[in-house]
């Protein structure tokens, strides 16, 4: 019997990018299919033109990408899985640059703060690019002197460029934690490789509160009394008012699992909140050593 077709996954970046790591390290057999823009991956996944897709959710030093929360709030994927990423980061330059001939520095602001301490030592212009391994393909493509790029050591050597600087990075131990993404229906997803095997899951979730004294408290509240872990709680500005929010929050538990312990947890969550959304319930992820 001949193999199936390869799982084609999307991410948002260039060939070498911390993303195309996340699509590799979750599915090592997979098709890494690039795309331009974070929502482009999200539309490759829901337009059926790709089986899963990675972006990035947060990272240890520059925290929340707040334009993926919102993005997933819009759309019909759901959270599947979950990758965290190493983050090492190198300046690379064109062969035979130097660095005292560096006058600019490319990357996406994400690396960009995450090697501020480095970059701030020298009288460099830092400009924001779409992404790291991007910036380091636009220089080779411009042959451009001068100009030095943050990113892998990996996309540096598939860019053909030349590490003037490594692990620049402020935090030694720094990642990035990505989220797989796939459409409701999709039950033929392998298990990333990437997975804790002893069996632990985890649930995204997002809600809204009603503006008042003591709201979120309350749905706070819930969570602490089911004995549930919260892991995460961030807030987006909700676009059915001026001044009121959404809050995402990620919880060590299978709240999808209607037969258990996440009905009443839900049914008690949804009775304080104006609505809850549960975006997906994942295995959770092997924390990659460094």
């Amino acid at each position: 019997m001949s193999p199936g077709p390869r799982l084609r996954v999307a991410y948002a970046g260039a060939p070498g990018s911390f993303a195309e790591d996340a699509v590799l390290a979750a599915y090592p057999a997979a098709e890494a299919q690039p795309v331009p823009m974070f929502g482009d991956v999200v539309a490759a996944v829901t337009e059926g033109r790709v089986g899963a897709g990675v972006v990035p959710i947060e990272n240890v030093v520059g925290g929340g990408v707040r334009e993926v929360y919102d993005l997933l709030l819009d759309t019909d994927a759901v959270v599947v899985g979950e990758v965290i990423v190493p983050v090492r980061l190198c300046l690379a330059a064109l062969p035979g640059q130097r660095l005292d001939a560096i006058e600019r520095v490319y990357s996406h602001i994400q690396a960009l703060t995450q090697a501020e301490p480095f970059l701030r030592s020298r009288e460099w212009t830092l400009l924001a690019a779409t992404n790291t391994a991007g910036a380091g393909r636009q220089i080779r493509q411009r042959e451009e002197r001068g100009a030095a790029a943050v990113l892998s050591p990996r996309a540096a050597g598939i860019h053909g460029l030349e590490v003037l600087a490594d692990d620049i990075q402020a935090e030694r131990r720094n990642r990035t934690r990505f989220l797989i993404l796939a459409l409701p229906d999709r039950d033929d997803l392998p298990v990333p490789v990437t997975a804790e095997r002893d069996g632990s899951r985890r649930s995204a979730m997002a809600f809204s509160v009603r503006n008042e004294p003591g709201t979120l408290v309350r749905a706070l509240g819930v969570i602490a009394d089911h004995g549930i872990n919260m892991t995460k709680l961030e807030s987006r500005p909700s676009r059915a008012g001026t001044w009121e929010y959404v809050f995402w929050v990620d919880v060590d538990s299978d709240v999808c699992d209607s037969g258990g312990p996440g009905a009443p947890f839900l049914a008690d969550l949804r009775s304080v909140c104006v609505w809850v959304r549960v975006m997906g319930c994942y295995p959770r992820c092997i924390e990659p050593d460094i």
